[in-house]
């Protein structure tokens, strides 16, 4: 059969073969044994509803087989033999291009060069699904290859509930993940309704179709850490950078340290993927051994070298061991996935990658209690360096949340709402006053032709937008239209496409807009193939998150999720092609409500409409709810968009003075 027939055949009435467990593949850590009997049954009842009944008696065994070994049903017979990652919008069967442009996209997130866990269908994080299993995989392809533009997709945390009757200006899919009611959101109830197979974690952009491999983490790291220089007020070149986590999304970590300019140290436990970094040039050297490490760095910052290291091994040891040698740390962080810190997010010191996963399945309660040992030691070792001038940032990887609940010393001498921590979130002290209150966030296009000459165009399309916007801009975001100008410039030589022919940059609504503007006329005159928009949750509307996008609001709504539900509903009625709303992102499920969306553009006039109507609101929905919590920027920002849009009209606060109070 052919690649177009597989997808539109679904889920095959011929049983494949079984497939073996692929051992050079990076996979998911086992999950811990979380259902009694008789939920197993219900499990396996509830994997084998996408199956004639024919097939029952032979699937039963091999998936009770699965629920045992890795704690999941993940169906790995039913996964495809072709090759998975994204083809040209053209390649893809279907009466919708704009089905078409999400099959490509899901595609995309699935890859192996993209995905951590490709055949559990995990994109990053160690358990952001795409779905939960290749049935539903195979399902949503047959699907979004049948549909027409009066249909939409109704996607059940990763299930496809099926087509439904709309109209052309309808989001061709609505995306939802891990949607839980409140007192049923503990992590048990999560670990225990996922391995039932009836909800999954999302993550951010894996279980909304908008990942773009590393290259997106890479831009808003490097914006951070030239930030971060700025903020202690010297120069990245001879500076020291050090972090840990080397997975989907902070693997971007150290190609970042390589574009800011500084040296970057970033320790990873997991030997495969550090291995993979390495392949893709994401890091330039591996090391094994720590004292070797502390003569490398010496050597690298005595030079000034422009270079990033992995230490193979764990961060704690880096950390303690650059205090003993008086090794002097400019700016640190963490970005390993503490959202999910039990189960593969974060490893104990003392023990072997492999040892750990043992412990992990086998004695989850040994295993929990050796992680928030580490924490504490980890937090003390931090403490020491910033004694000594370090400038340390939570990432949003919940690392100080979870410090905190393992008794670390971590929380401020005087807490306030919003200054919990001894050390602020980096969107406190930096993107949410420089960036996110501006309108300033994360806007990626995707080239669906797959051709690299199209991103080409379009990141020359992109900088002559910003250029020509820039000589009209006012001071109070020069700064950010010259960083992501530098970026664009600088994209081709970076070389950041991993999977898709796909970029990201920051801009504010209007330069969203006119870029989008550019590239849908671009389209029309037949200059380019078909651009898919989107952008990370973590942006200025998108997501509800208290200790990471939301943490500089300081009126204490940062723990509302009104503004995430307003924009996905927004954006549906706005002509987004594709609309999601996750329970849970970066910094874990329960922490965090995430609102994302793709649209395609096919050079039409409807395109051109929907653009300019969506990727307005996208923006200021979440500036009016900074500016209402008397955020400065925010308030210059949302001023600044209602004089140029007259049908916009925002209420303002009134600013109360503080003697009075």
């Amino acid at each position: 059969m052919t690649f177009q027939e597989l997808i539109q055949q679904g889920i095959p009435s011929v049983l494949p073969q079984a497939k073996p467990y692929e051992t050079n593949i990076n996979h998911a850590p086992k999950r811990k044994e979380i259902l009694s009997e008789e939920e197993k049954k219900l499990a396996l009842k509830n994997a084998l509803r996408y199956f004639d009944a024919r097939h029952h008696a032979e699937l039963i065994p091999e998936f009770k087989e699965e629920l045992n070994t890795f704690g999941r049903i993940y169906m790995y017979r039913f996964r495809p033999d072709y090759e998975m990652k994204a083809r040209a919008i053209s390649d893809y069967p279907g009466k919708s291009e704009q089905a078409k442009a999400i099959m490509l996209m899901i595609q995309n997130n699935l890859d192996y060069a993209v995905a951590q866990h490709p055949h559990e269908l995990i994109t990053y994080g160690g358990n952001g699904g795409v779905f939960s299993n290749w049935a539903q995989y195979l399902l949503t392809m047959k699907y979004l290859a049948e549909m027409t533009n009066e249909q939409t997709l109704v996607m059940y945390s990763g299930h496809p509930m099926g087509l439904f009757p709309s109209h052309k200006d309808a989001p061709r899919v609505v995306v939802t993940n891990g949607m839980m009611i409140p007192n049923y959101s503990k992590p048990d109830d999560w670990e225990k309704f996922n391995a039932l197979g009836v909800t999954q974690y999302g993550q951010m952009t894996a279980g909304s179709y908008m990942y773009i491999g590393p290259q997106g983490i890479v831009h808003g790291t490097t914006i951070t850490v030239l930030n971060g220089f700025r903020k202690i007020k010297k120069s990245p070149t001879g500076g020291l950078f050090v972090t840990s986590g080397l997975g989907g999304m902070s693997g971007a970590q150290p190609k970042a340290g390589n574009i800011a300019g500084c040296v970057t140290v970033c320790a990873e436990v997991n030997p495969k993927i550090t291995k993979i970094r390495h392949e893709q040039g994401w890091i330039n050297e591996i090391v094994t051994d720590i004292t070797l490490l502390v003569a490398r760095v010496r050597k690298a910052l005595d030079n000034k070298e422009v270079v990033s290291i992995a230490y193979l091994g764990n961060v704690v040891d880096v950390w303690e061991r650059f205090d003993q040698e008086n090794l002097h740390i400019d700016l640190g962080s963490d970005q390993t996935s503490l959202h999910n810190p039990w189960a593969g997010g974060y490893y104990p010191t003392g023990f072997s990658f492999e040892e750990a996963n043992d412990m992990m399945a086998s004695n989850p309660e040994q295993f929990k209690s050796e992680v928030q040992k580490t924490l504490r030691r980890h937090a003390a070792a931090i403490n020491k360096h910033t004694a000594k001038g370090t400038y340390f940032f939570d990432y949003g990887n919940a690392f100080l949340l979870e410090a905190s609940r393992a008794g670390a010393d971590v929380m401020a001498e005087n807490q306030t709402l919003g200054r919990e921590f001894k050390y602020p979130s980096y969107v406190q002290d930096i993107m949410g006053p420089m960036c996110f209150d501006y309108g300033f966030g994360p806007f990626r296009w995707v080239c669906t032709s797959g051709k690299p000459e199209d991103l080409a165009k379009t990141d020359a399309i992109a900088c002559q937008v910003l250029e020509e916007m820039m000589r009209n801009s006012p001071s109070e975001i020069q700064q950010q239209m010259q960083d992501n100008i530098t970026w664009i410039k600088g994209a081709q030589e970076n070389k950041l496409v991993v999977g898709s022919q796909a970029r990201i940059l920051y801009a504010d609504a209007e330069g969203r807009m006119k870029i989008a503007a550019a590239f849908n006329k671009a389209i029309a005159n037949n200059e380019i193939g078909p651009v898919v928009l989107g952008r990370d949750h973590h942006d200025v509307s998108g997501t509800d998150s208290p200790y990471r996008e939301t943490s500089n609001i300081y009126d204490g709504s940062r723990f509302t999720a009104d503004m995430a539900i307003h924009n996905v509903i927004g954006d549906s009625f706005r002509g987004a092609t594709w609309v999601s709303i996750h329970n849970g992102g970066g910094v874990g499920w329960g922490e965090v409500i995430n609102g994302g969306f793709g649209m395609l553009l096919d050079g039409s006039e409807d395109a051109d409409r929907r653009l300019k109507s969506m990727l307005f609101w996208d923006v200021n929905n979440g500036i009016s709810r900074r500016s209402w919590a008397r955020n400065e920027g925010a308030i210059f920002a949302i001023k600044r968009a209602m004089e140029v849009e007259p049908l916009l009209q925002v209420t303002l606060p009134n600013l109360v003075d503080e003697n009075l109070l």
